[in-house]
């Protein structure tokens, strides 16, 4: 290669010295391959992980490690008094990522707003239809009901107009299906004829931009040397697709990787005594439950779902997954760091005669199969999800149920579960704003069964309305009873076995700075260096 001019090579060294670029890659352990980058097509942590939170910003984020709102896009906001109008002041000088593919002509403004947010709401616009599977977060949290309208008040200020107060809607804003895109670039690939690439050559202002995805092995970035923050400290961004937690704690121990999530909680004391390696952990919003799919013969009938909760063991199934410590056995459908838990929730004794006789009194004849999904690898809401259906087998073949167990790859899991192809399926739900809403609507509501997102297809209209007065209300101490009686519905429905509250542990190289465990569980790696 040519050498470059003094002065040149001078000015590189400076600029590198300027911006903290370490001359390290950060590597990444990460758990599953992402479904793809445009974030607004998918809901699963670990595609958040692989695009909103390296590739795009939103008008409003989380501090790192908290749950509390700061401005992102949007340097400022202003609520009406009625709560139904937002009015969000931009931010100037925000670069979209330069790439092969895309070279921008303008810098962040409120057209990319507008065509962000107008693509998932208006079947009119010219992107509403290219996206195979819809919009599922916007879809299942019922945002077309919500916004009436979004104006263009000038270049650099967007108006949101709510058809009802909206208790968490800044909260919204600040989640991966809120992620702000380039108008320009959406209209040149819509010009071209090839809307497909904005899932595979993502184009965002966030601060890394992406090189090269290998399906199951690796996805790289770049650092994005026009981030609005500043360029991040690691030059390259890898993660190493690695779906086996014990070869992920290998990886780690020989430094082919600096961090490696959801580590096995039966390896955490080990992690901790290794001088090279560290444990970032906290009590995070997460819920582990198998869904019950209600739409299916004999699942829809609520005593053949009471007799599977009757059946099975949770106390074993909850400490031989997570062991001492690594999670509080669940009794609903949030965990109770969030307002309006039910604290006083129970599960009934086991009692496998009367889960016999349920069945028999639904007619299910003894034999009878289901089918159970379990994931591929292990993640923080079920370090192994095999062992775990095994489990369950073993509790219902007590109450003569036998139980086929189908073990697939994350994506393709996600996908057969949306289809509503599963009988049972072992799932996990990561909180994204902290609020109680985001556990319920997302999951639970008659819209998102609609949408393929509710997994049990489950939909009772009492508890749909509890959660419309509870969004709607800007009262703590009223939001908080809607939640307990929305609780309540959902613990005599069972259309979940609520499992576990499982802890967040990630694994980390002690000569990795900078980085933030999260309580959303996203993982951020914008200031995140290794030394």
């Amino acid at each position: 290669m040519k050498a470059l001019p003094l002065r040149a090579a001078v000015a590189a060294a400076l600029f590198s010295v300027a911006v903290g670029i370490s001359a390290k890659p950060l590597v990444v352990c990460t758990e599953a391959s992402p479904e793809g980058f445009d974030i607004v097509q998918y809901t699963a942590a670990v595609t958040a992980d692989a695009s909103s939170e390296t590739l795009f910003n939103r008008l409003a984020s989380f501090k790192p490690g908290t749950t509390d709102i700061e401005p992102d896009l949007a340097q400022s906001w202003d609520i009406s008094d009625d709560g139904k109008t937002y009015t969000f002041h931009l931010r100037h000088g925000v670069k979209f990522q330069t790439t092969d593919y895309f070279k921008p002509h303008r810098e962040f403004n409120a057209d990319d707003v507008i065509w962000s947010f107008e693509r998932q709401l208006d079947p009119k616009h010219p992107w509403h239809d290219k996206a195979p599977m819809g919009f599922p977060y916007f879809e299942a949290m019922g945002m077309k009901d919500l916004i009436a309208s979004i104006d263009k008040v000038d270049d650099y200020t967007v108006r949101f107009n709510l058809k009802r107060p909206e208790s968490p809607f800044l909260r919204d804003m600040a989640m991966g299906f809120a992620s702000i895109y380039s108008a320009e670039y959406g209209d040149q690939l819509l010009k071209a004829g090839k809307t497909g690439d904005i899932n595979s050559k993502p184009i965002g202002t966030g601060p890394f931009i992406l090189v090269r995805y290998s399906k199951d092995a690796m996805v790289r970035y770049k650092a994005n040397p026009d981030y609005y923050k500043g360029v991040p400290p690691s030059e390259a961004l890898i993660f190493a697709i690695t779906t086996d937690s014990n070869v992920r704690l290998q990886k780690l121990r020989a430094n082919e990787c600096q961090i490696a999530v959801y580590p096995k909680p039966d390896d955490i004391p080990s992690i901790k005594a290794d001088p090279n390696l560290r444990i970032d952990e906290m009590e995070a919003l997460m819920t582990s439950y198998v869904a019950i799919n209600t739409s299916h013969k004999y699942l829809g009938d609520i005593r053949v779902r009471q007799a599977i909760a009757l059946a099975l063991d949770k106390p074993t199934l909850v400490k031989t997954l997570f062991g001492e410590g690594g999670a509080t056995t669940g009794t609903g459908p949030y965990p109770p760091t969030l307002l309006g838990f039910d604290k006083d929730l129970r599960d009934p004794p086991r009692d496998l005669d009367k889960a016999r006789a349920l069945l028999k009194e639904a007619g299910v004849p003894e034999g009878t199969t289901f089918t159970v999904f379990a994931r591929n690898g292990g993640a923080a809401t079920n370090p192994n999800p095999t062992l775990a259906a095994q489990l369950l087998q073993a509790d219902l073949a007590k109450i003569g149920l036998k139980l086929d167990i189908r073990v697939l790859e994350w994506g393709e899991m996600v996908k057969r579960i949306k289809l509503g192809e599963h009988d049972l399926t072992f799932y996990g739900w990561a909180g994204d704003n902290g609020d109680p809403d985001n556990f319920l609507t997302p999951n639970l509501s008659c819209e998102a069964a609609q949408s393929g997102e509710n997994s049990a297809r489950w939909c009772n209209k009492d508890f749909d309305g509890l959660l419309a007065k509870a969004r709607a209300s800007s009262d703590p101490a009223e939001r908080a009873e809607d939640y307990k009686q929305a609780q309540a519905i959902f613990a005599k429905d069972i259309p979940w076995l609520s499992l576990a509250y499982p802890r967040l542990f990630t694994a980390v190289r002690k000569n990795v700075e900078g980085y933030h465990i999260s309580p959303l569980t996203n993982n951020n790696f914008a200031t995140t260096l290794v030394k």
